[in-house]
């Protein structure tokens, strides 16, 4: 028996944000953990606040959504990062994120380094500036939605990130659901 999955899905005064990217998930997750070949819509059971900026979770497991939620989303204030290893699996998005937690122990956030290279942090993709090009890593813990359109649209570049090279970028920047592509101002990055 498969762990359930979430979704999270951005809705702003009534406005579902990026649902194709979340669609396509959802349903390759379906497909690829949970063996089922039936594909949904989720607009068909998202139910959205019509004021208001709402963090959507959607909680399912093989061919059954198990709960929707709406949260009022207040961003995290994120001003330091701590790189720590781990040989954390995590390529589809389980509700189970205890493995986070204990990473995450002690820390104000932390990117995840694993097989010597950069992936993500607790809560989203990551990006590093070169001076030419948004670079985001090959491996990443999870595929998020935001990254993968922004990879569709060419904006970002697939490159493999070592934190030995971090001097080598001008910029970093934070993407996922909720937060689009946030280019983060005056945080610490600690090896």
């Amino acid at each position: 028996m498969h762990p359930s999955c979430f979704e999270t899905i951005k809705i702003k005064d009534g406005k579902i944000f990026n649902l194709d990217w979340h669609n396509r998930r959802f349903n390759k997750t379906q497909q690829t953990l949970f063996l089922n070949s039936s594909t949904m819509d989720l607009q068909t059971v998202i139910s959205p606040p019509k004021r208001g900026l709402y963090r959507c979770k959607i909680i399912y497991g093989n061919n059954s959504i198990h709960s929707i939620e709406y949260f009022p989303y207040k961003a995290k204030e994120i001003t330091h990062f701590t790189i720590v290893k781990s040989h954390l699996d995590y390529q589809y998005k389980y509700t189970d994120r205890s493995s986070f937690q204990k990473l995450l122990l002690g820390h104000n956030e932390i990117i995840i380094e694993k097989d010597g290279l950069l992936t993500d942090t607790s809560i989203a993709n990551i990006a590093f500036f070169d001076g030419t090009s948004w670079l985001t890593p090959k491996t990443p813990l999870l595929a998020g939605t935001t990254r993968e359109r922004l990879l569709e649209k060419n904006f970002l570049k697939l490159e493999n990130i070592k934190k030995e090279n971090l001097h080598n970028y001008s910029n970093f920047a934070l993407m996922n659901a909720m937060i689009g592509f946030r280019i983060q101002k005056s945080v610490n990055i600690q090896q």
